[in-house]
């Protein structure tokens, strides 16, 4: 059956519902599940005709809950919806329901969520990586044609890598970020994930372009797309990495598979690699304690019950409604900026930005690509030593550079070991997703996105 069916087809459609409501339980991928809700007038028509899709509860959906996984906005119901979800519902595509995610989009497993578990697809004991764990469970597992995730450190790739699909971190700008709530804004994006380049493609194609109503957006610049032999960089710095031995192992076989498909791949320099974890930190939750001081108790959101001063309520307020990671966050954020702080943090944090942007700048002077792991470790085990919070963040070094730079990265499905997906990721120069996409569809020809077990036989 092919997800367009599930719109034309109403048994199609009523077998999906009845798959959805089956699995739904034991993965814990959708925290609201109405696709009557989120069909439009145009889902009969357009390039994604009635293809159903997953969106993470921290971007705007009208007439759904607007969580962020979060008990501060347990009940909020959005009056709006965000631009990219616009634009996929003009092309045809019906929401499905919103996704669990990591709390306001601060995790690597989607284990940080106020109000719900999310399971892997692969093996339910692991976590399905985060902080869009929930729309990649979904797809990975059959219950959405795609699922929409914002990226801010690596929230779309990991999760993507961890569940065996595509997952997309566009160029800063070029997809609007108006309805995304904001965490880090200089840094996130909203992305894609799907099962196959073409799915993924196609979603990304409606969604990008300028938007008045995010004045950060970009109009689409495609980057000129170059064919035949591509020069591939894998940083040198990589190999100091400390990595899972199935993760090195996939590492070098992709390194391998693009040698024999004609690609030159040669080593390249990133000196600021070590120092991309602690600048992405300082920079993000610095950006995160201004914007989560909106959720105060008093216009929106939870309120506490009981408190004597305007000051003791907002206090209250969130204490009740922040999770332990979100408060954290605030708080590391709130202390780089504090007067005489900021420069020996904040300030020298966005100067190694501004070096990490220029080792990529040079590094596309003479390759094409950058190709790197994702995450240095397979899908963990929840509880596991790799599910330690700090083990977590150290974790996203492969990931943050992109989003630093402002740069798209694609992670692709490159293989399965002992039973479970790994996944490595290309990076491009600024709107080069063209390219991105291009090259992981070389590689889909000899891998395409395993199937999860309990994945529907012949869905597509």
């Amino acid at each position: 059956m092919d997800w367009h069916g599930v719109a034309t087809h109403a048994g199609a459609r009523e077998r999906w519902k009845a798959f959805v409501a089956s699995r739904q339980d034991e993965l814990g991928s959708f925290l609201q599940f109405d696709p009557a809700l989120g069909a439009v007038d145009s889902a009969s028509s357009g390039p994604l005709a009635g293809v159903p899709f997953a969106v993470k509860d921290n971007i705007a959906v009208r007439g759904f809950r607007l969580t962020c996984g979060s008990r501060m906005l347990r009940d909020f119901v959005s009056p709006y919806s965000a631009t990219a979800v616009e634009r996929l519902q003009k092309a045809g595509g019906i929401v499905a329901g919103k996704a669990n995610l990591d709390e306001f989009g601060m995790g690597s497993s989607t284990e940080n969520s106020a109000l719900m578990v999310t399971r892997n697809p692969w093996d339910p004991g692991r976590v399905p990586g985060g902080s869009s764990g929930g729309p990649a469970a979904a797809v990975a597992a059959g219950l959405a044609a795609f699922g929409l995730g914002s990226d801010t450190g690596g929230s779309v790739r990991q999760p993507a890598a961890f569940c065996g699909i595509y997952g997309l971190k566009p160029t800063w700008g070029a997809v609007s970020r108006f309805g995304l709530v904001a965490y880090a804004s200089s840094l996130e994006v909203i992305g894609v994930m799907a099962k196959t380049v073409d799915m993924t493609e196609k979603a990304f194609a409606v969604m990008r372009g300028e938007d008045p109503r995010d004045q950060s957006s970009l109009a689409w610049q495609p980057a000129p797309l170059r064919k035949g032999k591509l020069s591939i960089g894998v940083p040198r710095e990589c190999a100091d990495v400390p990595m899972h031995a199935d993760v090195r192992k996939t590492f070098e076989k992709t390194r391998r598979t693009l040698k024999e498909l004609g690609h030159e791949v040669r080593e390249v320099s990133f000196p600021t690699l070590d120092h991309v974890v602690s600048s992405y930190y300082v920079i993000a939750t610095a950006e995160a304690s201004a914007n989560l001081a909106r959720f105060d108790g008093v216009r929106y959101g939870h309120r506490a019950a009981h408190a004597d001063t305007p000051e003791a309520m907002t206090i209250a307020s969130r204490t009740e409604g922040l999770g332990p990671e979100v408060k954290l966050r605030i708080l590391l954020g709130t202390y780089v900026l504090r007067s005489g702080f900021q420069d020996e943090y904040y300030l020298r944090a966005q100067k190694i930005r501004t070096a990490i942007r220029m080792d990529f700048q040079k590094a596309f002077e003479g390759v094409d690509l950058v190709l790197m792991p994702v995450y240095p470790v397979p899908p963990f085990q929840r509880g596991s030593a790799d599910a330690d919070p700090f083990m977590q963040k150290l974790a996203d070094i492969f990931t943050c550079a992109a989003n630093l730079a402002g740069l798209p990265a694609l992670s692709f499905p490159a293989a399965v070991e002992a039973a479970l997906p790994i996944g490595m990721q290309f990076l491009a120069p600024a709107f080069g997703e063209d390219l991105l996409f291009s090259i992981c569809r070389q590689l889909e020809k000899g891998f395409p996105s395993p199937d999860a077990p309990g994945f529907p036989a012949g869905w597509k």
